[in-house]
């Protein structure tokens, strides 16, 4: 992708169908497998672009999450300096870490946003094709609105995301990946990645740079995980087999709020993995994979795509 283009542009048409959703194979929160069923619906080819956003927030004049002052006032006994505006940024460790402290290599960086997504002396200059990172749900939604459309549910990103191929691993069939197939992490997370694809990406790549899956969609899985519009579950028993879209309100690291104190708000389902997702610490570069995100989340490897 090179030339601008509006996300109605690159809608792929989904017929609605009943699918084998889920998966008993890998984490608990995956299983388990249930017939779930969506409508006809439309899911955006790529996920949105530094591009598309910043013309959504040059036509309106929005502030992410990430850009806005908070009023110590809502947040009694909370850390000023925690209330600054930034967001959560991924920095590499310098050797072996215990992968069950993720605080090893995330760290909160005051300035850190959608046009400066590593914080003061980064920015997106080069990257307008590559997709949109530190977008919390509110932001996702406010683009989603603008651009007339929504945010797909579980179930119809799950049933995209598999491409026809409701029962295997992965959105292209059994074989491991090897970086050509989805942008994720290659080498010993999170101290050494040689990078994927052709050109040896370290974070994000740009949308379209990776084989479609069987419906035409790009890096449904790989490269940065996605907001859906559900609630999360701890599971898929009781799921109800419709797929309704609510009206609109992370994974390989914090499932907890961006900014460094407490959210009071219920975590909302994103899936897909992405490019810091390494198969000896998170396997979820897969369809079936979820995780739990609080909605006023941002860091440098969540984005989203549209549906109607």
């Amino acid at each position: 992708m090179t030339e601008a283009r509006t996300p109605a542009a690159d809608l792929v048409r989904i017929e609605g169908r009943t699918f084998r959703m889920g998966s008993d194979r890998f984490y608990s929160e995956e299983g388990p497998v249930v017939e779930a069923t969506a409508g006809t619906f439309e899911i955006c080819r790529y996920a949105v672009t530094n591009r598309q956003f910043a013309e959504f927030a040059a036509a309106t004049g929005y502030l992410t999450v990430a850009e806005r002052e908070l009023d110590p006032a809502d947040f009694p006994g909370a850390d000023p300096a925690g209330l600054e505006p930034g967001s959560l940024v991924f920095t590499p460790t310098d050797g072996p870490v215990d992968l069950r402290d993720w605080r090893q290599w995330w760290r909160w960086v005051p300035g850190a946003s959608w046009r400066r997504p590593r914080g003061p002396g980064s920015s997106i200059e080069g990257l307008d094709d590559h997709p949109v990172v530190q977008v919390s749900l509110e932001d996702a939604d406010a683009y989603a609105r603008w651009a007339g459309l929504r945010l797909p549910t579980e179930v119809e990103w799950e049933l995209a995301a598999r491409g026809g191929l409701d029962d295997a691993t992965f959105a292209w069939g059994e074989e491991p990946n090897d970086g050509t197939r989805a942008n994720t992490w290659q080498g010993r997370f999170p101290y050494l990645n040689t990078g994927a694809g052709p050109s040896g990406w370290e974070g994000t790549a740009p949308v379209g740079s990776l084989p479609p899956n069987g419906f035409g969609l790009h890096e449904m899985t790989g490269n940065v995980w996605e907001w859906t519009a559900d609630e999360w579950t701890d599971d898929h028993r009781g799921r109800a087999e419709a797929a309704t879209p609510p009206e609109p309100s992370c994974g390989c690291g914090p499932n907890t709020a961006a900014r460094p104190h407490e959210s009071a708000t219920a975590p909302r389902v994103l899936k897909g993995g992405s490019h810091l997702c390494a198969p000896e610490y998170c396997l979820r570069y897969r369809p079936a994979a979820r995780s739990p995100q609080t909605p006023d989340s941002a860091t440098t490897h969540i984005g989203f795509r549209c549906a109607r």
